[in-house]
C-alpha cells in the first residue's frame, strides 16, 4: 500500500510524525482527505474539528487541532498547529464541562467552545 510522510507540528512541540496511508482534515473550504500522490495544496484549518491520520501500521491517530494550516506536497503532509493534542491525552468529562461552561456570543467564548468541541471530537464523542 502506497504512503506518505506526514508530520504534524504545534508551536510548541512536534506531536507526531512517520509514514500514513491517508489523512483526514476539516479546512475552512471544506473536508478533505488526503491520499498519497494528492495535488499540492495549502489550506487553513476549521475552528472546532480533529485531524484523522491512518498510519502505515493501520492505527488511527486523532488530534484535536486549534488553529493552524494543511500543507500538502509533493514529499508528504505538514499539519503546522497553533495548539495541538493526541485523543489518548484528552480529558473528556472536562472537555464536555469546559463546553457547557463556554455558552455565550463573545469571541472569547467561541475560540474556547472550538477548542472542547475539537478535544471532543478526537476523543470520538458526540457532540
Amino acid at each position: 500500500m502506497a504512503t506518505m510522510q506526514v508530520e504534524l507540528v504545534s508551536i510548541e512541540a512536534p506531536i507526531w510524525s512517520g509514514e500514513a496511508t491517508a489523512i483526514f482534515a476539516r479546512t475552512v473550504e471544506g473536508e478533505l482527505g488526503i491520499l498519497p500522490g494528492h495535488a499540492p495544496l495549502l489550506g487553513a484549518l476549521e475552528p472546532g474539528y480533529a485531524v484523522r491520520i491512518d498510519t502505515e501500521g493501520g492505527e488511527s491517530i486523532r488530534v484535536a487541532v486549534h488553529g493552524g494550516f494543511l500543507s500538502v506536497r509533493t514529499d508528504g503532509v505538514s499539519v503546522l498547529a497553533e495548539q495541538a493534542e493526541l485523543s489518548d491525552d484528552i480529558d473528556v468529562a472536562r472537555a464536555r464541562e469546559a463546553l457547557n461552561r463556554s455558552e455565550g456570543d463573545d469571541a472569547d467564548d467561541e475560540a474556547s467552545k472550538n477548542r472542547a468541541r475539537a478535544r471532543l471530537r478526537a476523543a470520538g464523542e458526540d457532540i
